[in-house]
């Protein structure tokens, strides 16, 4: 299989063996595979590049949403394990451009990056038969954010931690956490990266 580019390759997972694997994977296409310690600042050094991340928990998935709420937003494919269609569906709409099973095969991984460096997004019908069910039954956004609110959106767009905005709104974590599904719900929005996107579609960063 031919690539018409190179292009730089992050993997993120926990195990050396299996990001070698993956590592002579896509270097038979032509790719410069790298495994950075920091994620965020490689996407920043790397713009155009495509990370593919393991996504096993609550926290991987907080992961993927603060690398797709970078600008330039980079393009994540998400590795959950095969028998988790749930957790694929929530990875797509935390802001991944492409699921494939972390079991995939070799040729399979490589047909998903290839196809999402092209432009497609590559998921399993399950995952796709998940995010369908999931769409119809979207709550209708409702009332506009306060100003405060657009602030939190804000420095969320920018990859500020909750912990962070936790500290400078003045309250605690749990609260913080609290007041941000408040206001997903209030929106019609189900995550962090829905709710920025939300924000940029509306214009509420212009104001």
């Amino acid at each position: 299989m031919q690539v018409t580019a190179t292009v730089h390759v992050a993997v993120l997972d926990p195990l050396p063996m299996f990001r070698r694997g993956v590592a002579a994977s896509l270097s038979d296409l032509g790719h410069l595979v790298e495994e950075p310690a920091n994620a965020e600042a490689w996407v920043r050094e790397r713009p155009g590049g495509v990370v593919l991340l393991t996504v096993r928990s609550a926290e991987d998935l907080d992961r993927l949403t603060a690398l797709c709420c970078l600008r330039p937003r980079p393009l994540v494919v998400a590795l959950p394990s095969a028998d988790d269609a749930s957790l694929g569906a929530r990875a797509m709409r935390a802001g991944a451009r492409s699921v494939v099973a972390r079991e995939a095969t070799a040729s399979a991984l490589q047909r998903t990056v290839s196809a999402t460096l092209a432009g497609q997004a590559v998921m399993p019908a399950d995952v796709a038969d998940l995010l369908v069910a999931g769409r119809a039954g979207r709550a209708p956004s409702g009332p506009a954010p306060a100003a405060e609110q657009i602030h939190w959106l804000r420095r969320l767009s920018d990859g500020w931690t909750v912990t962070r905005l936790a500290v400078e709104a003045g309250y605690s974590e749990r609260a913080m956490y609290r007041l941000l599904r408040a206001l997903y719900q209030q929106i019609g929005v189900r995550t962090r990266l829905e709710a920025v996107m939300e924000a940029y579609d509306k214009g509420w960063f212009e104001n």
